[in-house]
């Protein structure tokens, strides 16, 4: 039998939702414009020196997919504590100055609170031929530091420059847009966001987007079964079962 008998499927078969651009505006120091990855659904290595921005764009990936009250900012550079955050993201935070006479630090920003910021990210499965973009816009209300957020899931392929540029800085011109624009989906809250690109997507576990989170930025792994306990198998109500076989046992033993 020919060895190619057996490839079922050809090198270039890209099955399942597969991440083929991602984008980001206004979001660390990546500012003005916006910036795009393409891995067109393949492989993809990400380099740069120290301080390039790597972090960064991995925080904004895990972003659109991970609440980020729970994620640790800066962690693929080896971040243990909340050195970064939405605000410093939303506001291009680079650095900070020394006040001379008080000495207190002060930090430098990129932008300042009326500028918005968005990320996005398509999916696309060549198996079905469907589209999937996910994307989350961020701004800021006048002395407020955390950013109001607006999540759209869309069945179809959006993009930074096409879907979320002019309109006027006004939060309610793009959302009244989007509302308008044909197989697009606007939430006010990560749940309900979340529910719904995981319906999309096919992911029926929200275990998924815990591994991925975990293993984004993975060093190390310390104890393999307590992390795939934690991270990979589902909850289950452990302690009816071992009742249940304690008395069983108990009978037999009886």
């Amino acid at each position: 039998m020919q060895d190619d008998l057996l490839d079922f499927a050809a090198d270039d078969a890209l099955a399942g939702f597969r991440l083929a651009r991602f984008e980001c505006f206004n979001w660390g120091t990546f500012d003005g414009r916006a910036w795009v990855i393409e891995p067109d659904g393949r492989n993809a290595l990400l380099t740069g020196d120290i301080g390039s921005g790597k972090s960064t764009l991995v925080d904004g990936l895990t972003t659109l997919l991970f609440p980020s009250h729970r994620i640790v900012y800066n962690k693929a550079a080896g971040a243990e504590r909340q050195e970064r955050s939405p605000y410093t993201y939303v506001r291009g935070a680079y650095g900070a100055t020394q006040d001379a006479v008080s000495r207190t630090s002060q930090g430098r920003f990129l932008r300042d609170e009326k500028q918005y910021s968005v990320l996005l990210a398509h999916f696309y499965n060549a198996g079905f031929d469907r589209h999937v973009t996910l994307a989350q816009v961020w701004w800021l209300k006048p002395g407020e530091r955390n950013p109001q957020r607006l999540y759209i899931a869309a069945e179809r392929r959006l993009t930074i420059a096409e879907d979320f540029a002019e309109f006027g800085g006004e939060i309610t011109h793009l959302r009244k847009r989007l509302r308008e624009t044909a197989h697009v989906e606007i939430r006010d809250s990560f749940e309900q966001y979340a529910e719904h690109f995981r319906r999309l997507l096919g992911l029926e576990s929200r275990q998924a987007l815990e591994l991925f989170y975990q293993t984004v930025s993975m060093k190390s792994v310390g104890d393999l079964t307590a992390f795939v306990r934690q991270h990979m198998l589902e909850p289950a109500d452990v302690a009816d079962t071992l009742e249940t076989l304690l008395a069983d046992f108990d009978n037999l033993n009886a």
